[in-house]
Parts: C-alpha cells; sequence; structure tokens
C-alpha cells in the first residue's frame, strides 16, 4: 500500500495515462467521469488534476473540463533551454558540494537502473531516469535552484517520456548517464556541463523529429 496521499496516487494513475496516450493531447479530462472510474470523490481528483496543471501536463479552463495539455514545439524548445541552464548550474555545483555518501548513493541510483533495462516496464524505468537527473540537481545543496529543477523536470514529463521512448535512444542514454556519471564522480564540473548537454542536446533533437513527423502526417 502506497503512503503517498490520494490526491498524488490520483495524479500519478493520470499522469501515466497521459504518457502512454490513454489520455490524448487536447483530450477533455471529465473530473465526474474520472472520479467515478477510480472510485474517488471528486474532490482528492480536483486536488490531483492541479498536481498536473502546475506540471504543464493539463490545462485548466474556466467553467469547462480541463484537457491534457498539446503544446508546441516553441513552448517544449523554451522550456528545454530553462532546464538545459538549470542542469548545467546544478551539475556544476552537485560536483562542488555533493558528499561522498551522494555520489554513492547516486552511483547506486544509475547501477539499478543498468540492472534494470529492459526488465521493467517503460514508464517504471523512465520515472528512474528522472529520479537519477532531480537527484543530481538535489546534491548541489541550493534548495532553491534543486526544487525549481524538480519543476521544468515535470514540465517536460510528457516531451521527455517520448524521447526516451525512441528505438535507438535506451543505449544512448545510458551511455550519456554513465559519462555524467564519470564526471560527477571525478567531480569535473567543465565535464559534467559538457556531457549534461550532449544529453540535452539529444533531447530536443528528439523532439523536434517527433513534432516534424507529427506535421508530415496531418
Amino acid at each position: 500500500m502506497t503512503d503517498k496521499a490520494l490526491p498524488d496516487q490520483i495524479a500519478d494513475k493520470l499522469r501515466r495515462d497521459i504518457l502512454k496516450g490513454v489520455l490524448a493531447p487536447g483530450q477533455q479530462i471529465k473530473e465526474r467521469d474520472h472520479a467515478t472510474d477510480l472510485d474517488v470523490s471528486r474532490t482528492p481528483m480536483r486536488e490531483a488534476i492541479r498536481i498536473l496543471a502546475k506540471e504543464g501536463l493539463v490545462l485548466l479552463r474556466p467553467s469547462r473540463s480541463p484537457i491534457v495539455a498539446d503544446p508546441s514545439f516553441e513552448e517544449i524548445s523554451d522550456v528545454i533551454e530553462v532546464l538545459t541552464a538549470l542542469e548545467l548550474r546544478s551539475g556544476a555545483l552537485a560536483c562542488q558540494n555533493a558528499t561522498d555518501e551522494d555520489i554513492t548513493r547516486i552511483q547506486a541510483m544509475q547501477d539499478h537502473m543498468d540492472s534494470c533495462q529492459g526488465k521493467i516496464d517503460r514508464i517504471d524505468f523512465f520515472e528512474l531516469d528522472m529520479e537519477f537527473h532531480m537527484a543530481i540537481a538535489a546534491a548541489s545543496k541550493n534548495a532553491v535552484l534543486a526544487e525549481t529543477h524538480s519543476a521544468f523536470v515535470r514540465r517536460l514529463w510528457r516531451a521527455r517520456y517520448l524521447s526516451a521512448s525512441r528505438k535507438d535512444s535506451s543505449d544512448r542514454v545510458k551511455r550519456q548517464h554513465h559519462d555524467i556519471m564519470q564526471a560527477f564522480c571525478d567531480r569535473d564540473p567543465e565535464l559534467m556541463c559538457a556531457k549534461i548537454s550532449v544529453h540535452l542536446d539529444a533531447l530536443i533533437e528528439n523532439v523536434r523529429d517527433k513534432y516534424a513527423k507529427e506535421s508530415e502526417s496531418k
């Protein structure tokens, strides 16, 4: 049984449905219907939707049902630009400020990802991936930076999941994570920033490719 509050549990379920495409971009999320389907009251459902709205996955509309967000490529690229700045700064600070225990713990997270690759649900693996990045940001020891980084990671949840779901991404992500981790273990902020940049450059290219293919299919 999870220790999470009910709205967080509901948000987790809806978030996964959005990532899987069960709830498609532009689709309405009817509060009453979803509350009935999940056998919960409308109050925690409403709170869950607000959580997802803060993450940018859902758009709230006055006097109308909220809808699954469908951001443009320009909107996504703007968020990636800010996220890149946050990751570069937090990565550099983590090299300076992380404790040896932090590095050992984050290395264990990477090792766990390696052992799970191809063996667990794609979304479960994706969440481990995001936890890895947020753990490095937390190791910067700048609480405001880490909190802001976490918020922007969540705003890119769907775009980043789609990028990670590409057939050619799994081995690439694994290799890039190992490069990032090596720079972290060496406490080399310059190399850390270089490896993070490579990692996020691949993200923007994957997102650009996704939007280009969607435009061709219309």
